[in-house]
């Protein structure tokens, strides 16, 4: 799922946050991230949320190569991550439940989806009775597990949690986790960044150790948990033949793209457009940024142009 390939992050006056990073993690996996404060960790966040570049390397999250993404991208893009900052960020005007309920009203979901999904993710965190009481009138572990019920809203594929145990005592770390590690059996992928290097107890998750900017150790066994299947999926995949190989998904392959050349719908795909409709909002540094070849810009600008003259004879 995540891919940090040869990874450098410098800021000025030369201070080298990240230096030569590799690691990967797979669909379903749960993770620790650890180190000491100013290590890095913080920093290898903020690139996979494209709040950041890298100097040097790159980062991909599935096929979509994240420093990449443009920036009418970035909103589709970072709907697909769940993310629990540090300082949690719940909004102090509104109660825990309009918290959660917001959240959902920016993706327009409808008001019955609204409620359900509030309903169903503050049960998730034990919070259903603290649901009308404002931020500030919630203990620190409640905000936290407030916090991550409304990270949750967009359904994310990976989930972020920085530092979710940093301010709290033993008993409210230990729910917090297992919170976390419920979230995971659903088949949501988990990363859990963190100083306390005593954190991880007795668990037998992956640990990715950083330190002074570079990995320092990357130990710990792989736990991956995929989503349950429905009963009709379970038929499915018990009336397959073990020894017959699936051809490759094109899911992604939006069908007005078919006539393009692999390459160029290679590209397409990396800069997660998936449509003609989001081909035509591109700017003009956005086409710099794929860095097609001299055949591939003229296909393209043949496929705009035979796209905009069906569609005008069509309006």
């Amino acid at each position: 799922m995540v891919l940090f390939d040869t990874v450098t992050k410098k800021y000025k006056d030369d201070i080298t946050a990240l230096e030569d990073v590799n690691f990967m993690i797979e669909e379903g996996e749960f993770c620790f991230l650890v180190g000491p404060s100013g290590a890095g960790k913080s920093t290898i966040m903020r690139l996979l949320i494209r709040e950041e570049i890298p100097t040097s390397g790159s980062i991909f999250f599935r096929d979509i190569e994240v420093p990449k993404l443009t920036r009418r991208l970035l909103s589709s893009y970072r709907q697909k991550l769940g993310v629990v900052f540090q300082d949690i960020k719940l909004l102090q005007n509104k109660t825990l439940e309009e918290n959660i309920a917001f959240a959902l009203e920016i993706l327009d979901k409808s008001p019955k989806e609204i409620i359900d999904t509030t309903d169903y993710l503050l049960d998730l965190v034990g919070l259903r009775e603290r649901r009308n009481l404002f931020p500030v009138e919630l203990s620190g572990g409640e905000q936290q597990r407030g916090a991550i019920a409304r990270a949750l809203a967009n359904k994310p594929d990976l989930f972020i949690a920085d530092e979710p145990t940093g301010n709290l005592d033993a008993q409210n770390a230990k729910q917090i986790l297992e919170i976390l590690k419920t979230i995971n059996q659903t088949g949501t992928t988990v990363m859990v960044i963190s100083h306390d290097f005593n954190l991880m107890g007795d668990s037998k998750a992956r640990t990715i150790s950083i330190i002074d900017g570079k990995l320092d150790k990357d130990t710990g066994t792989k736990v991956i948990h995929k989503a349950k299947e429905t009963p009709e999926e379970e038929e499915k995949t018990e009336k397959k033949q073990p020894d017959v190989v699936p051809e490759p998904k094109k899911e992604d392959i939006n069908p007005e793209f078919e006539s393009l050349s692999e390459g160029l719908r290679d590209k397409l795909k990396k800069f997660a457009i998936k449509s003609p409709e989001i081909l035509l909002n591109i700017t003009t540094g956005d086409l710099k940024n794929m860095k097609l070849s001299k055949k591939e810009h003229k296909e393209l600008e043949s496929f705009v142009k035979n796209y905009l003259s069906k569609n005008s004879k069509n309006a």
